[in-house]
């Protein structure tokens, strides 16, 4: 069985924290999201996560830009990178980096859902040609997806898996599990192009993604219900999760 191998100390460094898990749904409205899904090398498979994750066969990597208009905390954009695992048996993304456009939504997002959200400085243009996000920290390029020639697709045709977010809870350090449910009015199929990534400033050095599988833009609405689980970073799924629900405050 292979697991992960990486130091959760080491990937712990950006560790957000949770005070209190949050109790009641929040909804992001009128969002336009894009996922793109790509391959890697297997030097950044096991090696990128902790032990309590399985990595996937082959290494993937996927990277979703966000453009929220209206959510409890205004209008923003967002890039999620995530690399495919599993959780026991279900997929899931275990999230290595996250930028946001705005400073409050970046406390938000470290504060109720655990990510371990940076500020920067996000360009996502989108129209009926297709799509470009560009990332940049500190006036350095770090992110450019190029995507063009939409085709329709059915509604139900993308599926977006949960995240794990390495954060200090209070539960200690937790892998925490973020569900978001995406209701789609219009999906597209794009072909993409990954021209900037930088590896480390996208949570470690060993991601390497090459090849891109797929690519899509949809128009939702994402509703993140209230944390149920949490698991331990060490320790695989059938004994280290732990049920919050009892929990809340």
């Amino acid at each position: 069985m292979i697991v992960g191998s990486a130091s959760v100390e080491s990937l712990a460094v950006n560790a957000a924290e949770i005070i209190d898990y949050f109790t009641q749904a929040i909804e992001f409205s009128d969002v336009v999201c894009l996922q793109m899904t790509l391959e890697m090398h297997n030097q950044a498979r096991e090696a990128v996560l902790p032990a309590g994750l399985h990595p996937t066969i082959p290494a993937t990597l996927s990277i979703q830009a966000w453009a929220v208009n209206q959510s409890p905390w205004g209008a923003f954009t967002l890039v999620i990178c995530r690399v495919g695992c599993r959780s026991g048996v279900r997929a899931r993304g275990f999230t290595t980096a996250v930028y946001a456009s705005a400073a409050e939504v970046v406390s938000e997002l470290r504060s109720q859902f655990g990510f371990p959200a940076r500020l920067a400085d996000i360009t996502f243009r989108h129209s009926y040609d297709g799509a470009d996000i560009k990332v940049s920290v500190g006036g350095k390029e770090i992110l450019n997806i190029a995507a063009l020639d939409p085709e329709p697709m059915g509604l139900n045709d993308v599926q977006y898996t949960g995240a794990l977010n390495l954060a200090h809870t209070p539960n200690g350090l937790r892998l925490v599990q973020l569900e978001a449910n995406h209701q789609a009015s219009r999906v597209e199929r794009l072909k993409a192009r990954l021209q900037t990534f930088n590896a480390a400033a996208f949570g470690n050095p060993l991601l390497d993604p090459y090849l891109v599988i797929s690519a899509s833009i949809s128009q939702e609405s994402v509703t993140f219900s209230p944390i149920r689980f949490v698991c331990r970073p060490d320790e695989l799924a059938f004994t280290g999760t732990e049920a919050i629900s009892a929990r809340t405050v």
